[in-house]
């Protein structure tokens, strides 16, 4: 996907203002209990989750005063102010609640910079691993592993039988119906936005989602995977575009490894 690359904040800043949000749910995290409410699509919240989410906003603001931030926990921004960003932070301070709440390490936090509908520049950091995703248009793909440095991330040709991302806490018959059209493949269960990152470092070939996700949910890692070489689009291969309506809620989708592949042509739909 062609992006803008004009006047980008630095990468670096918001990948240590990720790090600052992984210690702030950490701490949590560390605790033997912590209050959990429900919010009103029915989703957890903790303790982690606005802790993680202070964090960000502040840091965001102190750096671009001038991009507005939408966040999943301060995500009621009406629609005829939004329609008139350009560009703008896009967070989810804890992709994951449910993993979080399992205690299972698979959960995130996601920062993305949105310009004219794309995602230019994501970060998307695992707590409990330390492992950090980041990219931008102008700076491509790399993962960070803790003494093992920084490394290019770069997508795979398809595996035979495929290697599937799917959710761990989110599957649906749906999804399953849509998959057998591709034959044959393997299915590996992963939580949050991890999933888009194992394609992008190229342990996994493909993740649809046939379930509801929000924006959010996916546009730091879409970053990181098309800049790995991968492609994240809605299920007739329109590419998945952010801010473009009232709704924060994604059409179906599907991120893949091989973006020359017809995927959405193999689908059982």
């Amino acid at each position: 996907m062609s992006a803008p690359i004009a006047d980008l904040p630095p990468l670096d800043e918001v990948c240590a203002l990720a790090g600052a949000a992984a210690e702030a749910i950490m701490r949590v995290y560390a605790r033997d209990d912590f209050d959990v409410r429900e919010k009103d699509d029915r989703s957890p919240l903790t303790a982690a989750d606005l802790a993680s989410h202070k964090v960000i906003v502040e840091g965001l603001r102190a750096l671009t005063p001038d991009i507005p931030v939408l966040s999943e926990e301060s995500a009621d921004i009406d629609w005829d102010t939004r329609r008139q960003w350009s560009r703008y932070w896009l967070v989810d301070p804890l992709d994951g609640t449910r993993e979080f709440l399992k205690r299972n390490g698979e959960f995130t936090v996601n920062i993305a910079l949105i310009d004219r509908h794309a995602s230019v520049m994501g970060v998307v950091l695992a707590p409990v691993t330390g492992e950090l995703y980041a990219a931008s248009v102008d700076q491509g793909a790399f993962v960070r592993r803790g003494d093992a440095g920084q490394s290019t991330l770069r997508t795979r040709q398809p595996a035979s039988p495929l290697v599937v991302a799917g959710s761990r806490s989110h599957a649906s018959e749906r999804q399953l119906a849509l998959l057998s059209g591709l034959g044959e493949y393997t299915k590996v269960p992963m939580g949050s936005s991890l999933k888009f990152c194992l394609i992008a470092d190229g342990r996994a070939d493909l993740y649809l989602r046939a379930g509801p996700t929000s924006e959010w949910d996916t546009a730091a890692a879409q970053c990181v995977l098309e800049q790995a070489g991968g492609r994240v689009m809605q299920l007739d291969g329109v590419p998945l575009a952010y801010n473009t309506k009232a709704s924060l809620l994604n059409p179906e989708f599907l991120a893949v490894g091989d973006a020359t592949r017809d995927w959405p042509g193999q689908l059982s739909t």
